[in-house]
């Protein structure tokens, strides 16, 4: 989450300062800006990092007056949908010294900058000096996003097939949860199935939390979640935050996003809860992505219109929409919804803090409303006018960067088995995952 970083000062003075590894899982959320995922810091602007840049390239250097190793990709990392998996193993103990860049078990090759360690360079990376995960180290270029098994090697360059694999069927590069190496004295393994900063490799390399809030989410590499998409939203008036999971409008304008899953087929359900008391004047629902109207955020959807006592609005591209006459009542600050489709049947259901206000909304039988039938892909959406935030779980467990209450906690699952949700989904319903979608 934004602001949120772990630090440690390596035990050993040097380690092999030739030769190391890094491997982590990566799920980016703000684009556009310098976001820094490891760094070791000597003083000043003394600093190595590994960072992803304000053009959305992957970048690793080490500067110490000058750059000893700077290495940019030219390709951008602008997915926020998946997780990509980044090893960096250096080994500059050789004639010919080499820093290579593996993302999602392939080396990156194509470079806009590209200049290496020289021979037995001491590098700033395995050094005694403090380590962050999550910031440059000079309390800035902070990472919005999520980070999985996260490792360090000291005296060992290995390749990305040691914590990874090619999935035989599908071709997806997958995650290897224990991989077989030797992580030297220097060495780590933090963030395993989970947010503990307690090492887990033979060391007792344990870092500490030194702002924000660590996060237990159940977003990880092996079943992505959804999150608002900040590449699929009309109007650059809405900020998205922890993780995309918040919704921030500024100025007096409408402003929305869709999220990064869709759906065909099936039955899903996610919630909201509104933060602030102001500007409660917004869309939540589904809308087909197919023939998306940037302009409108009522168009082409099913959503719940939170304003004139709380109506369903369906409409289709280049329709200003049919409102239903009903008067559902309105939310209001800290009122949790909870929003299901079932796409196969052409229903829609609203829930305010786990009470139905609106069972089963045939939106099929509203006006013509093709384009929310034969199959096309729709999504949730969010829009609201004015400058107010809404947090959105589809089930990691947390709005915002407060875990949910219900069940003491512990929440409830979807039909999915695997998120966690505040209130309990309807039977059947499950929750916008990479599993969700599968079952």
């Amino acid at each position: 989450m934004a602001n949120t970083y772990a630090s440690l000062t390596l035990p050993n003075t040097h380690g092999s300062v030739y030769k190391w590894t890094y491997s982590f899982w990566v799920k980016r959320g703000t684009l556009g800006s310098n976001q820094c995922m490891a760094a070791a810091r000597y003083s000043g602007t003394y600093s190595s990092q590994i960072r992803f840049t304000s053009n959305d390239s992957l970048e690793i250097h080490d500067y110490r007056t000058s750059y000893f190793l700077q290495k940019i990709t030219t390709r951008k990392f602008r997915d926020t949908s998946n997780w990509y998996h980044i090893v960096i193993a250096n080994d500059n103990s050789v004639s010919s010294p080499d820093c290579k860049i593996y993302v999602n078990g392939v080396e990156e090759t194509d470079f806009s900058t590209d200049n290496e360690y020289s021979q037995n360079q001491t590098t700033s990376f395995n050094n005694a000096y403090p380590n962050y995960i999550g910031q440059k180290g000079s309390g800035a270029d902070y990472f919005d996003g999520y980070l999985s098994h996260f490792h360090f090697i000291d005296g060992t360059a290995y390749t990305a097939s040691t914590f990874g694999s090619t999935d035989s069927t599908t071709g997806e590069w997958r995650i290897n949860v224990s991989p077989s190496v030797t992580y030297g004295s220097n060495g780590f393994f933090l963030l395993k199935d989970g947010n503990s900063l307690t090492d887990q490799s033979p060391n007792t390399n344990n870092f500490t939390l030194g702002g924000g809030t660590l996060t237990d989410v159940k977003d990880n590499p092996s079943m992505v979640m959804a999150t608002m998409n900040p590449l699929y939203k009309f109007s650059n008036t809405m900020n998205l935050s922890n993780g995309n999971l918040s919704l921030t409008g500024v100025g007096s304008v409408w402003a929305g996003a869709s999220s990064t899953l869709g759906i065909t087929s099936g039955k899903y359900y996610f919630e909201t809860k509104f933060t602030h008391a102001t500007n409660l004047n917004w869309y939540i629902g589904f809308m087909g992505l197919d023939d998306y109207a940037l302009a409108y955020p009522y168009r082409n959807g099913v959503l719940f219109y939170n304003n004139d006592g709380g109506e369903i609005r369906v409409a289709e591209t280049g329709s200003d929409g049919t409102m239903t006459t009903a008067d559902y009542g309105i939310f209001a600050q800290n009122d949790i919804g909870g929003f299901a489709v079932d796409y196969d049947n052409s229903l829609f259901s609203v829930y305010k803090n786990n009470s139905a206000i609106v069972t089963n909304f045939d939106f099929g039988a509203v006006g013509t409303s093709s384009t929310l039938k034969n199959g096309k892909t729709i999504a949730p959406v969010i829009a609201h006018y004015g400058s107010s935030t809404i947090d959105v779980n589809f089930g990691n467990g947390y709005f915002g960067t407060t875990a949910i209450t219900g069940n003491s906690g512990n929440g409830y699952a979807g039909a999915d088995g695997s998120s966690k949700f505040n209130y309990q989904p309807p039977t059947g319903y499950r929750a916008l995952s990479t599993k969700g979608l599968n079952l």
